[in-house]
Parts: C-alpha cells; sequence; structure tokens
C-alpha cells in the first residue's frame, strides 16, 4: 500500500513538471530570446510580432539602396529588386521563436540570444543576369603590346592586363553579404598580358628603330631604286608568338604593292599569242613573255635588309609565260580559208551602221579546237550606249523598228560560213518569213537574249573569223584547216500559203512587200575527196510575209 502511494506521487510529480516544461517551451516559442540581435538589430525579448515589426522598419531602407559592386577600375550600381535579392525575415525568426521540446534549444533560449544572420531569398537566375550586364561595362580584354609602323615612324603599344569578373565568385558574395555590406568588393580575374614591357623595348631597339631608320636600296632588272619608311611601312608588323616574343612580319601584297609604286614598268605583263590576217593570210603572232616580282623571295630579302648595314634587298625578276603560247597557237591550224560567204545589203543607214558595228565586234574572233561559239556572247546586248541605232526587224510576223536591227543579216552571213565549214551547228533561229535576199533554208535571225546563233568547232583545229563590210556587200570568212568539202541541195517549195493584204493605220507602221509562205528543206552534204560520207538535213517552214499599206509610215 505504501509503495503504491509512492508511485502514485511520482507520477504526479512527474506530470506537474512536465506541464511546467511543456508551459515553459510554450513560452519560450513566444518571445525571442533576449540578448538576440539580427544583423546587429535588436530584438530580444521580443514576441515573433514585434520581431518582425522592427526588423522591416530598421531594414526597409537598407533594402531597398542600390548595392554597390567594386571594381579595381569603377563602381556598378545594382538594384535589389532587379536583381532577385530580398530579406527573409520568417526564416530568420523561425531558429529563434518556433516550438521546440530539445533542451538544448530551450537552454540556449533561456540564457540569452547571440547575433543572428539576416537570411535572404536570392533568385540566382536574376542575381547572375544583373551582374553579368554590370560585368560587360567592367571587363576589358587583355592588350597585348607591341609597335606598330605609320608615316614611316615606329610608335609602341603598351601592354594592358585583361580584366574579367568572376560571376559566380561575385554572386556568392553578394547572397552572403548583403543587405548587411552595401558596399560589396567583385571578384575579378585578372589575365596577364604575354608581351612585356622588356620585350617591346628589346623589339623597339632591334627591329623597329633600325627598319625605320633610313630607305632601302632595291636592286632588280638591272636598276637601282630607293624606297623610303613611310612607302614600306604599312607592310610591316610586330606579332607575338605563343611565347610572348615579337616577330617582325610583312604583309608581302602590300609590300609588293609598295614596290611597284616604286618602279613603275618594272614589271611586264605577258601577251597572249593569237592568230591575225596578213595581207588576207592567217599568220600567228607570237606570245611575248612577261616579268613580274618574285613574290616568294622578295619579302624575305626586304625584311632582312632592315636591320642589314648595306640596307640593300636585292629583287630577283621572275618570267610569266603567257596563258596562250607561240606553240599553242601554232597547234590551231589555222591556216587557210575554209569557209565564205556573203550576202547583199540594201541601203539604209541605221540598219547599215548596226551591221558594221556588229562585224568589228566578230571579227578576229578565235575558236579553238571543241569551244563553243554563241553569236549573242560575241555582240552582247544591242544598246544605243554601243552605237546601235533603231532599224527594221521582225516581231510577230511584223517588221518594226528597234535597236539592232539589221544585226539578223551578219548572223545569216555567219551561220552560212558555219555551214559550208561543215562545223556541227546546235542552235539557229530562221526568219519567221522569207527574206529574199538570203538563201532559201539556209538563214538565221538573232535576238537578245534568247533568240541566239550556236554552233560547236568540232573540226579539229582553230577558226579565226573574219568579217567586213564592203560597199553594199557583207562578208564573213572561216579560216582553219580544211576538213570537208560541203555542198548544198535546195528541194522545191511545198505548202505554198499566199499573203493577205493588210492596211494598217497605226503610228509607227512598217511598210511590207507581199511574199507566199512556204516550207522547204535543204541538205548539207559532207564529202572527203569528193567521196560522200554523211549528210544532214534543215527543215523550214516560212509564214506569208503579208502586203502592208501605212497611212502613216513609219519616222526614220
Amino acid at each position: 500500500m505504501q509503495a503504491r502511494r509512492s508511485i502514485a506521487r511520482l507520477v504526479v510529480a512527474l506530470l506537474v513538471l512536465g506541464g511546467v516544461y511543456f508551459g515553459l517551451a510554450t513560452f519560450l516559442s513566444r518571445h525571442v530570446p533576449s540578448n538576440t540581435t539580427v544583423d546587429q538589430i535588436a530584438i530580444g525579448g521580443m514576441s515573433p510580432d514585434e520581431a518582425t515589426v522592427t526588423l522591416k522598419r530598421v531594414l526597409a531602407s537598407r533594402a531597398s539602396r542600390p548595392m554597390r559592386l567594386e571594381t579595381p577600375s569603377r563602381t556598378v550600381d545594382i538594384e535589389p529588386g532587379t536583381a532577385g535579392l530580398d530579406v527573409d525575415l520568417e526564416a530568420t525568426l523561425s531558429d529563434l521563436t518556433g516550438f521546440t521540446l530539445d533542451p538544448m534549444q530551450m537552454w540556449a533560449r533561456l540564457t540569452g540570444g547571440e547575433d543572428q544572420p539576416l537570411k535572404v531569398r536570392v533568385d540566382r537566375a536574376k542575381l547572375t543576369a544583373a551582374v553579368t550586364e554590370a560585368a560587360r561595362a567592367v571587363d576589358s580584354p587583355v592588350v597585348e603590346g607591341s609597335i606598330t609602323f605609320t608615316g614611316g615612324e615606329a610608335t609602341t603599344v603598351a601592354s594592358v592586363a585583361g580584366r574579367a569578373i568572376n560571376v559566380p565568385g561575385t554572386i556568392d558574395q553578394i547572397a552572403s553579404r548583403w543587405p548587411g555590406q552595401q558596399v560589396i568588393e567583385a571578384l575579378v580575374i585578372i589575365t596577364q598580358p604575354k608581351v612585356s614591357v622588356t620585350e617591346i623595348n628589346r623589339a623597339a631597339e632591334e627591329f623597329a628603330a633600325p627598319a625605320m631608320s633610313g630607305p632601302v636600296r632595291l636592286l632588280l632588272d638591272r636598276i637601282t631604286v630607293m624606297i623610303q619608311p613611310v612607302q614600306y611601312a604599312p607592310a610591316l608588323s610586330l606579332v607575338a608568338d605563343g611565347s610572348g616574343v615579337l616577330q617582325p612580319k610583312i604583309d608581302a601584297v602590300k609590300l609588293l604593292a609598295a614596290i611597284r609604286a616604286a618602279t613603275p614598268g618594272v614589271e611586264r605583263d605577258p601577251v597572249d599569242a593569237t592568230v591575225q590576217l596578213v595581207a588576207d593570210a592567217p599568220q600567228v603572232v607570237p606570245g611575248v613573255v612577261g616579268t613580274r616580282l618574285d613574290e616568294l623571295s622578295t619579302p624575305t630579302s626586304f625584311l632582312a635588309s632592315l636591320t642589314s648595314l648595306a640596307r640593300t634587298a636585292p629583287i630577283t625578276m621572275v618570267p610569266t609565260p603567257p596563258k596562250v603560247t607561240t606553240e599553242m597557237a601554232k597547234g590551231w591550224g589555222i591556216k587557210e580559208e575554209i569557209s565564205t560567204f556573203t550576202t547583199h545589203f540594201p541601203y539604209n543607214p541605221p540598219r547599215t551602221n548596226n551591221m558594221k558595228i556588229a562585224a568589228a565586234a566578230l571579227n578576229g574572233t578565235i575558236v579553238r579546237p571543241d569551244a563553243g561559239f554563241s553569236l549573242n556572247g560575241i555582240l552582247g546586248q544591242r544598246t544605243p550606249a554601243k552605237g546601235y541605232l533603231r532599224a527594221p526587224v521582225i516581231y510577230a510576223g511584223r517588221l518594226e523598228v528597234a535597236y539592232g536591227g539589221g544585226v539578223s543579216q551578219v548572223s545569216t552571213t555567219v551561220f552560212n560560213a558555219v555551214f559550208f565549214a561543215g562545223v556541227r551547228i546546235e542552235q539557229y533561229t530562221p526568219h519567221s518569213f522569207y527574206i529574199s535576199r538570203y538563201p532559201e533554208g539556209r538563214e538565221a535571225t538573232v535576238s537578245w537574249p534568247d533568240v541566239d546563233q550556236k554552233w560547236t568547232n568540232d573540226s579539229g583545229f582553230g577558226i579565226l573569223i573574219s568579217s567586213y563590210l564592203k560597199g553594199n556587200d557583207l562578208t564573213v570568212t572561216f579560216f582553219g584547216t580544211k576538213t570537208w568539202g560541203i555542198e548544198t541541195v535546195k528541194g522545191p517549195r511545198r505548202n505554198v500559203v499566199q499573203p493577205k493584204a493588210v492596211v494598217d493605220d497605226r503610228p509607227g507602221c512598217v511598210p511590207q512587200s507581199p511574199n507566199p509562205g512556204f516550207d522547204v528543206t535543204v541538205t548539207r552534204i559532207f564529202k572527203k575527196n569528193g567521196v560522200q560520207v554523211k549528210t544532214s538535213r534543215f527543215n523550214t517552214h516560212y509564214i506569208p510575209e503579208d502586203g502592208v499599206k501605212c497611212t502613216i509610215p513609219a519616222a526614220g
């Protein structure tokens, strides 16, 4: 019985003590430990609400002020809100007033607090962006010292260390010290230049000063020419190698340009060999070898002269062969007339003018073996700038005037020279209606840019084209090596269609004489040693040329 009473008293005592302990824990959770400060702000003995109000009041201005990020070169202000920085009072006070039964924590709260760090919320993405933006205004690249050459003088460029903000490290600094510390020193990475002051001084003494000390004597092609520092300075530079040693460099293109400017006429361009008519016979005009500055040895020789006592640079000239050598031109085998054709033209000064221009552009053309020929490619667009005038042309079955009228007669004359030379005809277009001064079925018009005359020189030899006007005749002659005897046979007209009579009162009308339309076939016969080898046929369809009477004749 006595034992039971003792146990009961013990249980009651423990319950009383537990209640006291729980009550003490509850009390401590509602008050900040005495003597506690947060970031040097006293809040000991306050309730959580009182502590929150106090911290907000004291920290409000501090947390809203711009934070200053200091670097060796300048200071950059960062707005906390923009940078994702904010004080976290709830987290700061939770460890000081939160309910706990841990005797160690309760003892710490009973015996008094210490200065507690102020906890902050950090949006690292925004803070990274803000520090990166600040770095753009602060960072500077490393500058390697060197020596520049301008206006005939050497100028020293000092080396400068590069600076760059260490963004991740600086972010950690800010997150741990703000807002208690309003001025925060950024972590800066310093990159030292490889080129030292000693190296710059050495390069200036050993190369730059001698290089600019006076003119250099060039010995080339039996002549001597002086070239001044102001002329060759743009070609010089000093460039640091991987170990920071300044090495002399020379821009070959700029040096050769300076030498050429100082020695006009010392170089000669090569002249291609060709074939021309001399006394109406083809003759090879030999090619001429040119001479050029040796682009490989000249920079090396010149660079060595800049630090030599003699200051003399031997310059080698090298021969430059023409693209077309005399042997190549001889190999074309252009030695005799292989075909010729003449057409007669009526009086029409603008038309004759146009034929003269086209014939002159064509005259002297050489078509190499297996090469293609394009008449439009030779003549280009017929424009007033080239001297072409307005003259009659055929368009949609009617005559009208346009620049270059008459050039189709040049095309027809060339076509017949091609026909009788026996080379491969690739493209041609007959006139839409028959013109009596041309052979039936053996003529070709031309118009820019699509209606062209094209052929391939498959004769095995080159072809030289001669074209000229004499009186009222246009003659085109091909010279080469004759490989074919060409004969032609024209068939009868068939499918004849009579023209109509048209009265046209439109301004700009061009009168026409009536001619029937018809179909005709021309056969080209290839012979060797009088024996027929092959044939090719040309079928041509002509529309009728209507007789046109103009009530208002075309001007000009």
